[in-house]
């Protein structure tokens, strides 16, 4: 199996990582279980943030690497929290509390619309001058209640409205396939797919000619 660092240290994360990409016979190893401490990240977009997290990870492995950044953007709150999704109540990181946070400055709002982000980068090595990059949305609206026990993050208050659930009510393998991040992925892999095809196919033509 190709070894391949994942620059997150996010049980949840690590998880459907993992179950997306195990048919590809990637071996996906959280930078954690390296010894390699979290990146910064300074950046106001998510694709910015996923870059720098990327590199970060495949400097201290010298594997390749794969990061995302993803979050959610509430459209009564111009975006918020953004890039700022996993710490929107602060440190340490609290799924709990990010949550309420959410739902105490959306009341009073009408609009309870919202979307996923998942900025998702590929690169072959820390240098690697051709990153693969995706980004991708799911959109759903806000509710007060939480419900589900499934997923992570904001999963609980995140509702589908064409399905009737939250993300948190989703068997993972039914998240997966409609998700920001199992969208970002699929795509990935078919850019990857398709670059893999490419190069290989002078290499092709040049056999085909030798015969």
């Amino acid at each position: 199996m190709q070894k391949l660092v994942l620059a997150s240290n996010n049980a949840g994360k690590v998880r459907e990582f993992a179950a997306l990409l195990a048919p590809l016979q990637f071996e996906v190893i959280p930078q954690g279980a390296l010894g390699i401490p979290s990146a910064e990240e300074p950046h106001h977009t998510f694709v910015e943030n996923a870059l720098a997290k990327a590199r970060h990870a495949s400097v201290a492995s010298g594997l390749p690497a794969l990061a995302d950044d993803s979050g959610i953007c509430a459209h009564a709150l111009d975006g918020a929290p953004g890039v700022l999704s996993a710490r929107y109540a602060g440190e340490p990181a609290n799924d709990a509390a990010n949550n309420q946070k959410l739902i105490n400055e959306l009341r009073g709002k009408t609009n309870r619309g919202a979307h996923y982000v998942c900025a998702l980068v590929f690169i072959n090595s820390a240098n690697d001058p051709e990153p693969l990059i995706v980004q991708t949305r799911w959109y759903g609206s806000l509710i007060d209640e939480a419900k589900g026990t499934n997923g992570f993050g904001y999963d609980p208050h995140f509702f589908i409205p064409e399905l009737g659930l939250t993300a948190a009510e989703l068997a993972p393998e039914q998240k997966n396939a409609i998700s920001h991040r199992g969208q970002a992925l699929r795509e990935l892999i078919a850019q990857l797919e398709s670059r893999m095809q490419s190069r290989m196919q002078p290499y092709k033509e040049l056999q085909a000619k030798s015969v």
